[in-house]
This record gives C-alpha cells, structure tokens and sequence, in this order.
C-alpha cells in the first residue's frame, strides 16, 4: 500500500488514555496500547538522529495519552502523561505500528530484558 493510500477515517482515544483505536479507510483497525506508541515515539528524543542512537525507554506500562492534535493533514502529535509530545505520528507510522504491534512489542520486551530494563521502573539505554 503506498503511502499516499493511508488515510484514518477515525482516531479515539479509549480506556483512559490507555488505547489508541486507529481505523483506516482501508477498513484495517487498530488499537495501539499508549505504552507501544510511546516507547516507540518518532521523536528524536527516542529514535535519535542514527539507528545507533535509538533508545530503550522502559517504565512505560501505565502511561497515558493526555492529547491528540492533528498536524497538517499528515500525523497527529501525541501528548502523554509523562509529558512527552515530540513525535509526529504519521499515518504510515501509524498503520506500521498497528501491523507489526505483536512482533514489535515482543521486541521491545527483548530490548528491555536485554539492557537491564522492565516496564515499571523509569530508565532508558
């Protein structure tokens, strides 16, 4: 699917602030955890500059999204509890996220095992 074709025809916040529910035009529908989309942020704080400069963010599992605020007609600027607001989530990063959310939060869970990390306590590698 090109990415010209990913278009949302809903965004919702549900569960407090703890799910993001994603639905595309395409019929595909999503429910992103506040904790994925957070830990996976756009940001650069997050992703860094490089792949080399990715971080691990852990202390996540109960974090909330405060805000969605549309950007131009193509992303949405999440704004969570914690107080971090700094990643564009493109609709293509959106549906990324909903596709692979299985796979990559196994990941993530890998990443944070890995560093010392765990999904209660704050701290980032």
């Amino acid at each position: 699917m090109a990415d010209a074709d990913i278009w949302p025809s809903e965004i919702r916040l549900l569960e407090a602030g703890r799910l993001l529910r994603v639905s595309f035009e395409s019929g595909e529908v999503y429910d992103l955890s506040a904790e994925h989309l957070r830990v996976r942020s756009p940001s650069a704080e997050v992703q860094g500059h490089t792949p080399q400069e990715r971080k691990t963010v852990g202390g996540k599992r109960n974090v909330a999204i405060l805000s969605v605020e549309p950007v131009g007609s193509y992303a949405v600027r999440l704004g969570f509890d914690d107080l971090h607001d700094t990643g564009l989530y493109t609709w293509p990063y959106l549906r990324e996220l909903g596709v692979g959310a299985e796979a990559d939060f196994s990941a993530y869970l890998g990443e944070l095992a890995e560093k010392g990390l765990d999904r209660d306590r704050p701290g980032e590698r």
